[in-house]
């Protein structure tokens, strides 16, 4: 039996909204919804009690559901926020109804939405994603001109970096230089992505005229962060083997971009590399350059660090962390979870697990959820479950927090594909307390696989536990139970067992 609903003598969307969220069926949390309105006729569901009953029956994958809410929403036509839609879009998305997600974007002006700057960005991100550039342009050509998307830089961001990753930073430019018509203001990150694009397709006379608009357009002030711009031209010219026009161009940026003293001024010494045998000597004497002439700061170390460590070159960014420790600055947390991303891409799992354990306390950085939650992510790739079981553990007890939904339902998957199943029970004993609830499979494998080893106490537990959320076992479930009960060993608990099954 459901526990009894407490109506209160004077119903609000913010009580509505915590009696629907402490429901484990979502069915159920729908029919309280529903039911609010014939209780109270003078009440009114608002924005954000939509919002909590949409994201409920999104995230338990009841997607018929949540469309008849979202159409009750539009019919009411209460005051609601971009975060709905975007939450609903992903969910879309990741569903694999990416056409379902398109139609609902379009049909946005038709509900109570003033601003949906975030659900455009998401609809093109996905697009870019699924490669479906046309739909993606359509999409900002239709976007553009209204007064509800308020900011198109990081549309026009994502739609110069789709064209970079196919190659056609031609485009891109052209796109770049249409800014100032669209009234934007290309940010750091609009120079980063096509200064990558163009050195990529070897366009490096347009990347080194990019680079002197970069100069009076974003760096009149000398920022740190510019140094990764830089680098990506500067490389660029060294893989070209052009070392006398990357010294010539490192010369300009440490006046002009990075506004470094003149002591600094003084040109490299690349001509015993010009036959072009060591090109990385030459990229890493460069580095140096624009480390140790930039105006000392942390965003600095931190912008080079960081990207380094993305490129995979883990002993070169190593030594950012030591110059920049010299000069009497910290290394960020960025930069930690920067390094132990790149130790888990290169399968180094141990070094990783060292920089959070050790690493990171010897500078006074304690480890946070986010990096715990790199570390268990890359855990879960490569198919090492003790090593996560291992890390949840730290990360509750040394963080105090735990690991997002997605970690330990891929967790949950793993243990009961190694025949782990009293393990996988305890896990999602935990998982319950936060209310992470599997899906069905995963409940499916648990289930069937605890009647496997005669766990029958457990088995019937988690039945309980499934049905209660509005999920149907399979057909083999329901053989492995009577397999079980069938058991002449265990008929007395089994009859003690089948009358509490009678119950559901």
């Amino acid at each position: 039996m459901g526990q009894r609903i407490r109506w209160p003598r004077v119903l609000t969307p913010t009580y509505l909204s915590q009696i629907i969220k402490t429901q484990k069926n979502p069915l159920k949390a729908l029919n309280i919804f529903n039911e609010a309105k014939s209780r109270y006729p003078n009440y009114y569901h608002n924005g954000p009690v939509y919002a909590t009953m949409i994201s409920i029956l999104g995230t338990s994958g009841r997607l018929n559901e949540m469309r008849d809410v979202i159409e009750q929403m539009k019919e009411d036509s209460c005051e609601c926020k971009d975060s709905v839609f975007v939450s609903v879009i992903k969910t879309y998305a990741n569903a694999g109804l990416v056409d379902e997600a398109i139609s609902l974007y379009k049909s946005i002006p038709r509900f109570n939405c003033v601003n949906w700057t975030e659900s455009f960005n998401t609809m093109l991100q996905i697009m870019v994603k699924e490669n479906r550039l046309e739909i993606a342009h359509r999409l900002f050509v239709e976007s553009s001109c209204g007064w509800e998307v308020r900011s198109l830089v990081r549309a026009l961001n994502l739609l110069m970096y789709a064209l970079c990753q196919k190659s056609r930073s031609d485009l891109a430019l052209q796109l770049f230089q249409e800014m100032d018509y669209q009234s934007c203001y290309p940010n750091r990150d609009s120079y980063a992505i096509l200064m990558k694009g163009l050195c990529q397709d070897r366009r490096l006379h347009e990347a080194t005229h990019l680079l002197y608009s970069m100069f009076w357009r974003i760096s009149q002030k000398g920022n740190g962060e510019d140094i990764v711009v830089y680098r990506t031209l500067l490389d660029a010219l060294c893989d070209a083997g052009k070392f006398e026009e990357a010294e010539e161009i490192l010369g300009k940026i440490l006046r002009k971009g990075l506004k470094a003293p003149k002591r600094c001024h003084s040109r490299l010494d690349l001509d015993q590399l010009s036959d072009g045998k060591d090109i990385e000597s030459a990229k890493r004497m460069i580095h140096e350059a624009l480390i140790k002439g930039s105006v000392p700061s942390l965003a600095s170390y931190n912008a080079m660090a960081v990207d380094l460590y993305s490129e995979g070159k883990i002993d070169e960014a190593d030594k950012v962390i030591i110059e920049m420790q010299v000069r009497g600055f910290k290394p960020t947390h960025s930069i930690f979870e920067a390094k132990v991303a790149a130790l888990c891409k290169v399968s180094k799992v141990d070094e990783a697990i060292k920089v959070i354990e050790e690493d990171m306390v010897k500078v006074n950085c304690l480890p946070t959820a986010k990096v715990y939650n790199i570390l268990l992510k890359n855990l879960c790739n490569v198919g090492n479950s003790t090593a996560i079981l291992e890390s949840l553990n730290k990360m509750s007890s040394k963080v105090g927090c735990t690991g997002d939904r997605d970690t330990y339902s891929i967790l949950l998957e793993m243990l009961c594909g190694e025949r782990r199943y009293l393990e996988a029970s305890q896990l999602l004993e935990k998982m319950s307390i936060k209310s992470y609830w599997p899906c069905t499979n995963s409940y499916n494998s648990l289930i069937r696989g605890l009647c496997s080893i005669g766990r029958q106490y457990e088995a019937v537990m988690w039945l309980e536990d499934m049905i209660s959320q509005g999920k149907l076992p399979e057909i083999s479930v329901w053989n492995s139970l009577a397999s079980l009960f069938c058991n002449s060993e265990k008929i007395k608990v089994s009859s003690e067992t089948f009358s509490r099954l009678r119950s559901l």
